[in-house]
Parts: C-alpha cells; structure tokens; sequence
C-alpha cells in the first residue's frame, strides 16, 4: 500500500490567507524553520494505478499537480482516482469535490448516512454536482464491518465511529451520532499491512485505542499543540475539544496515547497554522521527536 500525503494542515492551509500568528508570519518572513502546507487530504494505492481519495480540500487542484501519478493523461480528459472517501463533511474535507466537477461521469463517492445527508441539505455539495455528472453514493457503515471497493483492489476498509464535532450547517451540531466523523482502517491483502487514518479526533475510547494499537501505522489528528491554544491566540473562544479535536500535549491527550504505543508508525496530519510543532526547531517540535512521531508533510509517502 502506497500511500501519498497531498495535503496536511487543518482547515485554512499553512500560512493561513489571513492570519498573521507568530507561525504564519514566520513562514512569510522566513523567521522559523518550516514548510508551507495545503489542507487535509491524502491518496491511496496498492497498485500504484488506481487511487483513492480520502476527502477532497478546497487545494485539491493544487494537490493533483503535485502528484503527476494521478494524471496518467490516457485519453483527453483522465485521472487515476477511482473513488472517493470521505470521513466527514466538513469545508476543509469536501469542498474540493466542487472543483473535481468536470470528470467525465459521477464520482463513486464513499461516506456514512450523516455525512451524505449534510452534503445534501446543509452544504449541498451534492445537489450542485447533479448539474454536472453528479455523484454515486455507496453508504459507509459503522457497525464495524469491513468492506471493498471494486475501484480500490487489493484494499480492505473498516469505519471506526469516533466522537469528534459536527459541522455548523449540520442538525448534529453539539449532539454528534455514529457517521458523523469517521477513522478509517485501510488493510493491504497483499502486504498484511494496514494503515488507521484519523485527521479528527475529539475522543479516545476503547474501539478507536484498539484499532490503532494494531495498525501498522497512523495517521491521526494533530491539530493542536494544547487545549486552549485558539483562545490563547486570540483566534476563538472555543477550545480545541469543544471543535472536535484532541490536543497533543495534556494529559488524555493524543501524545500521552502514542508514546505507549510500540507497533505503529505515528504520524500526525491536519495540523492547524497555530500548532507550534510547525516550526522544525520549536522545543515542541523536539518532543515529538524524542518521542518517535513524525509530522506529516505535503508530498510525504508511506510505503506498507
């Protein structure tokens, strides 16, 4: 299994447009040691010829250029994503499904009943695709059945429900329930190998500790230095809990789970602008390393 990181900062991308934190303006003045970032998103193979997508950002076109694999230029108008699978329906995750609109027939588009019901209504992605060549939805589901896709072969898929936070313009907003954000573990037949990717994650209960404990490698939510680094800023009022994200470094917190982990790969995706852990010499940064995790990067590539 083959997998390629096109993208690896949290919504708003690294430097955010607007926002002049001491990471963001660093990264323009070249006052701090670290690399630009577009939002979440990554691609999967375990052929090297067909690809899936795991969520679509708003720099997907940006994403694809990057990657020149995904555009084998077969025929006049071509691509090497076969499918696509999205783990919630949030902006940063699904807004680029409305510049993919040109592919030549409806997307084979993987998501749970919440999500396609908030692409539906609230943030009707989906109804706007119609007038193109619209979408064809195949439900994903929680109950901890593992499934196929024909576009994807030699890969298995498991949906891991995780207790994160709703999108505003969804009905679940503040009650989430099972669908409305996912982990994914995907297992290579062929390998043995398997990857648990999670780039939301509010909680940790005892299913989602399981499924990474036994994964190969993780790529999972790093959002967040601490819990109150948005209100510390002057940038919310909203900790990072409260917006569905586990922070790094308190105690419950995603680091204090990884470092007792001895089998996987740890790796962390969808880090916010104001994460100090962008700059390659924070002291933050360092305690990633002392600790065995990797800070995912666009155009990393992971082989299991």
């Amino acid at each position: 299994m083959r997998i390629r990181i096109l993208g690896s900062a949290a919504g708003g991308g690294f430097p955010q447009w607007n926002c002049n934190c001491g990471n963001c303006r660093g990264i323009r003045e070249g006052s701090i040691q670290a690399k630009p970032r577009t939002q979440s998103s990554i691609a999967i193979s375990a052929n090297d010829t067909d690809w899936t997508l795991f969520n679509a950002s708003p720099d997907i076109r940006a994403q694809l250029e990057s990657f020149p694999e995904l555009q084998p230029a077969r025929r006049e108008r071509d691509t090497a994503i076969r499918a696509i699978l999205l783990v919630d329906a949030q902006i940063d995750h699904t807004t680029g499904l409305l510049l993919l609109r040109e592919h030549t027939e409806p997307w084979e588009v993987y998501c749970t009943a919440p999500v396609k019901e908030d692409l539906s209504n609230g943030f009707p992605i989906f109804p706007i695709l119609s007038h193109f060549r619209g979408v064809h939805w195949h439900e994903v589901r929680t109950d901890g059945t593992s499934f196929a896709m024909p576009h994807a072969p030699g890969l298995t898929f498991t949906a891991v429900p995780l207790k994160s936070e709703a999108p505003p313009y969804s009905p679940h907003r503040h009650s989430t329930v099972p669908g409305d954000n996912i982990g994914v573990r995907i297992s290579d037949s062929n390998t043995g190998k398997s990857l648990f990717y999670a780039p939301g994650l509010g909680h940790l209960d005892g299913q989602t500790i399981e499924h990474m404990a036994h994964a190969d490698c993780l790529l999972v939510d790093g959002t967040l230095w601490t819990d109150d680094e948005m209100i510390r800023g002057g940038f919310s009022e909203r900790r990072g809990a409260e917006m569905g994200h586990l922070d790094q470094s308190g105690t419950g917190g995603i680091l204090e789970l990884l470092k007792k982990l001895d089998r996987p790969r740890k790796v962390l995706i969808h880090i916010n602008n104001t994460n100090p852990i962008l700059d390659e010499a924070s002291p933050q940064r360092r305690v990633l390393r002392e600790a065995g995790v990797e800070v995912a990067e666009d155009g990393m590539e992971i082989q299991l």
